[in-house]
């Protein structure tokens, strides 16, 4: 059993090797109580130290006052058993003195004097220690600039950039971020942006950097032109902040952003993904004050789009109450704003007299004014839902075709909701309809026992309305015709259709439909498309076009239950053309075609009527159906090659969803898919990282985040932030080796070796590599994967001249040949060729090189054939061989046609070459090529 001591040392090793975050802390707790438990205060010195810097990272001010104040007594009562410095690569005691006095600054129940009790004793202790003074001065200044003495800041600025650089000095990350920020405060917008281009320019990082220096300068750009750079500053500042509720002044500046440049639809999201934030960090207030007034800003911008009704999500917690108070239901966005402009000027207002200034009163004026400025800086991320084409319904005769509309498309929740407006209708044969659909959606929705209680009221209606015999029936049968998958219900309504002479049409109509319905659901196509004509003549004979028509889309689902898809299309289309159609039927019809036409590949014209279906069901205010419409849609443009469309269409499928509850995750995972498909990476990665955030809160299997993760790592990779791509395929690896699919795996860890390589961490890279090809080979089955892992390890090994290259390429050639695998032949040969010139083998490299451009061409691929005698040529020139290479040039031309690139290097290369030889003649017919 391990010693408490021992588990001690572990905890440590642990929190030290974890990244900040919720599991950091747990760590974190463990070891201090472990440590009280001791009675070792050594060992809890060790402990709060971590504990005061994860309390900072994390947003738990009081955490950290109270860890830290317990390490500064210790320190002081006894500097050589508690001494400032661990030395275990984390911030000293002297370091966090700095984050002390801002955090007391952060609430305005500490004092102006407090406060600078706390900056003189920082002095006292750095003096003492034999310290420099930057990092006093750096307190002092944030100190000034956070109460809103601009002039002492300004002057503590000049005083701070002119005293030498120590170890308690700002990284170089913060001190730019920080001068940024108050630079773009004080209108030096190019000095701010300059600082900020400085740091990303210098590859400068810290914990909150750069995402926060980014969000300081997003106005400042805007005002610049720079509409592209504040875009990706903005898209990459909130991706890396939105996970850590402490960065909540950093997000409230993003959101100002999005409301700021026409993104009302994402600001409002944003707004509703982080308002919980408000109630993490009960000290730190003037981040709340921040937040507050961003949220008051954008929601401004949301009613002045046309939105004021929309709900805020998670507004009427409870826990914002002391920000909000009470309400009675859901926020409006309209209502919010107010309410939050308040807030903050509560606060504001206790801030500023605890400091004596106007610094926050000017800081929500500088907000106010950004009214007046608009930007058009589109991000695709969001949307809000279009308000239905059709006013809302007036009467209960309006209604009752509202419900019967919903309910003949199928919309069970819709159709739910709008029945009670229809219930006063006077006509006791409409009441009877109306509670008819009730009954039959309660029973599809498992509700039988309500249904049941309901049912005497439906043949009371029947009588009001004359229909005896139709009451009687169903007085006999119960809830067999409204769908009751019973066998009790199928034998009853078996034995009543054996006697139906003395029924009325309508009736002998039902009972077969409703016997259709269960052979549907009992997979028996044949003998539902035996009733379904027995229903439609007898709803022919009743004249009741209503029910003819909703015999017919039974009938065309038993065709399609059967499989034969030509039949069903030709039923499709002409039930389409015809004129009698409600809208509810019409709009099924068009989704179920939607279907078969992207079942049989035609994804286009399926596109086409899921977004005539959708047009149609938001005329009927539909919602949970019209999301489902939507998606259809989005998923039929995607496959027909059109990422763009999808983009718009799952846009509004995720804002349905999260209005109306369903699967928000696998909604934002499809537009994800679409935003990376058509170029925009940013957001997509953006929109990954949430998708992967809920996976994990939802303990998903391992398989579905690794799949996640891999995405995520390649919108990342396209969006050029590569060592989060690094992390991300790394992840995806581990995610899907827990869920043992070893080749998906294995081509996750090839991807992390391709960004590797491509930074010159080959080493890395080739171990990485190495671990993919014994995993790929758990799965010999996955041929592709194999081939693809060991010719690119072949290709790391090559890069460093490692022969163990040619061994693999062997492999790959060999798999090639036994699949008929002519392209990957052709292209392992190439590589081979390249291998080869590394080692300085030219004859047999050139060889090998046009033997893959001959494998090349002769299946068409005329780029990578021009590509491979390119090389080939450049070696012969390599090798004092010009004449030999002019042939090879002149084949790459020839293959360079639709290849403008590969023409224009070909073509001046070779122009170079017939020169040298004194052919200038030819080298000017072949440069003429070069500005054709």
């Amino acid at each position: 059993m391990t010693s408490p001591k021992k588990r001690f040392s572990q905890l440590i090793e642990e929190i030290d090797r974890t990244t900040w975050g919720p599991a950091e802390q747990a760590l974190v707790a463990d070891a201090v109580s472990l440590a009280v438990e001791l009675g070792d205060e050594r060992l809890e010195y060790e402990a709060r130290m971590r504990q005061t810097a994860s309390a900072n990272m994390n947003g738990a001010t009081d955490v950290m006052l109270n860890s830290f104040a317990w390490c500064l007594a210790r320190h002081d009562s006894d500097p050589q058993r508690f001494p400032a410095d661990l030395d275990y690569g984390g911030a000293d005691l002297m370091w966090q003195f700095k984050w002390m006095a801002s955090s007391l600054r952060s609430s305005p129940a500490f004092s102006t004097e407090q406060i600078t009790a706390v900056l003189d004793d920082m002095e006292t202790h750095y003096r003492k220690a034999g310290l420099g003074m930057s990092g006093v001065l750096t307190a002092r200044f944030e100190d000034a600039w956070d109460a809103g003495r601009l002039d002492d800041a300004e002057a503590l600025r000049a005083q701070l950039e002119a005293t030498p650089r120590d170890d308690h000095s700002h990284c170089d990350a913060c001190g730019r971020s920080q001068f940024a920020g108050f630079f773009a405060e004080t209108d030096r917008d190019a000095e701010a942006i300059r600082l900020v281009e400085e740091m990303l320019e210098g590859g400068f990082s810290c914990g909150e950097e750069p995402e926060h220096a980014l969000s300081r300068v997003l106005v400042p750009y805007l005002r610049a032109g720079r509409f592209d750079e504040a875009r990706s500053a903005h898209l990459r500042s909130y991706r890396l902040a939105k996970d850590n509720p402490d960065n909540l002044r950093i997000v409230a500046h993003n959101i100002v952003f999005a409301a700021l440049t026409g993104n009302e639809a994402r600001a409002l999201a944003q707004v509703e993904r982080h308002i919980g934030w408000l109630a993490h960090d009960g000290l730190n207030v003037d981040a709340h004050f921040a937040a507050l007034a961003a949220f008051a800003f954008a929601l401004d911008r949301v009613t002045a789009a046309g939105h004021g009704d929309a709900t805020v999500r998670g507004a009427d917690s409870p826990a914002l109450e002391e920000f909000f108070g009470e309400h009675d239901g859901a926020w409006g966005a309209a209502e919010l704003a107010a309410t939050a402009w308040a807030a903050a000027e509560r606060i504001g207002s206790d801030f500023d007299l605890r400091d004596g200034t106007e610094g926050h009163a000017r800081s929500l004026t500088r907000l106010r004014a950004l009214a007046d400025e608009h930007y058009d800086v589109p991000i695709r991320s969001d949307a809000f839902v279009t308000a239905p084409d059709a006013a809302t319904p007036d009467d209960p005769d309006a209604w009752f075709e509202r419900v019967m509309n919903l309910a003949q498309f199928g919309a069970e929740h819709e159709t739910l909701r709008a029945l009670p407006h229809a219930l006063s209708v006077e006509d006791p044969s409409k009441l009877a309809e109306l509670l008819s659909m009730r009954l039959g959606i309660l029973i599809a929705l498992d509700r039988a026992e309500e249904a049941a209680d309901l049912l005497p009221a439906r043949i009371d209606a029947l009588r009001a309305a004359g229909l005896d015999a139709q009451a009687d029936l169903e007085l006999r049968l119960g809830l067999a015709t409204f769908g009751l998958n019973t066998p009790e219900a199928a034998a009853a309504l078996e034995d009543e259709l054996a006697n139906t002479d003395a029924l009325p049409a309508w009736s002998r109509g039902d009972l077969a439909i409703s016997r259709a319905s269960l052979h549907l659901h009992a997979d028996e196509p044949g003998a539902a498309l035996d009733m379904a004509e027995i229903a439609a003549r007898a709803f022919a004979e009743a004249e009741d076009a209503r029910l003819s028509n909703t015999t017919t889309l039974v009938a065309i689902s038993a065709v399609l239950q059967k499989g034969d898809i030509e039949a069903a299309s030709a039923l499709l289309d002409r039930f389409l053309a015809q004129d009698d159609l409600s809208i509810g039927h019409r709009a099924q019809a068009l989704q179920t075609r939607a279907k078969v036409r992207g079942g049989s590949e035609s994804f286009a014209e399926g596109a086409a009527d899921a977004d005539e279906a959708t047009r149609l069901l938001a005329g009927l205010g539909a919602t949970t159906a019209l999301a489902a419409a939507h998606l259809l849609a989005g998923a039929l443009w995607e496959d027909a090659g059109d990422p763009e469309k999808a983009v718009t269409r799952y846009r509004v499928t995720s804002r349905l969803v999260a209005q109306e509850g369903g699967d928000q995750a696998g909604a934002d995972f499809r537009l994800a898919r679409a935003m990376l498909a058509a170029g925009d990476a940013e957001v997509a990665a953006e929109l990954f990282g949430q998708v992967l955030e809920r996976e994990e809160q939802a303990e998903v299997p391992a398989a579905s985040r690794a799949m996640t993760a891999s995405l995520l790592a390649r919108a990342l990779g396209s969006a050029g932030e590569f060592g989060q791509a690094v992390g991300a395929f790394g992840y995806a690896g581990e995610l899907f080796g827990e869920a043992e699919e070893h080749a998906d795996q294995a081509m996750a860890l090839t991807e992390r070796a391709k960004i590797l390589a491509r930074f010159d961490e080959h080493a890395e890279a080739i171990a990485t590599l190495e671990s993919a090809s014994e995993i790929v080979r758990r799965a010999p089955e996955a041929v592709g994967a194999l081939a693809d892992v060991l010719h690119n390890l072949g290709q790391a090994y090559a890069a460093t001249q490692d022969d163990r290259a040619f061994a693999l390429f062997d492999e790959v050639a060999a798999l090639a040949h036994e699949h008929e695998a002519a392209w990957l032949l052709a292209d392992v040969t190439d590589s081979r060729g390249r291998a080869l010139a590394q080692f300085g083998r030219t004859d047999e490299a050139v060889a090998a090189a046009l033997t893959a451009a001959d494998g090349f061409a002769a299946i068409g691929d005329a780029g990578s054939a021009g590509g491979s005698e390119l090389f080939a040529a450049r070696l012969l020139v390599g090798d004092d061989r010009a004449a030999d290479s002019v042939p090879i040039y002149r084949s790459a031309l020839e293959h360079s046609d639709g290849y403008p690139p590969l023409q224009q290097v070909s073509a001046l290369e070779l122009g170079n070459v017939l020169e040298a030889l004194g052919r200038h003649g030819e080298a000017t017919e072949v440069r003429a090529l070069l500005d054709s």
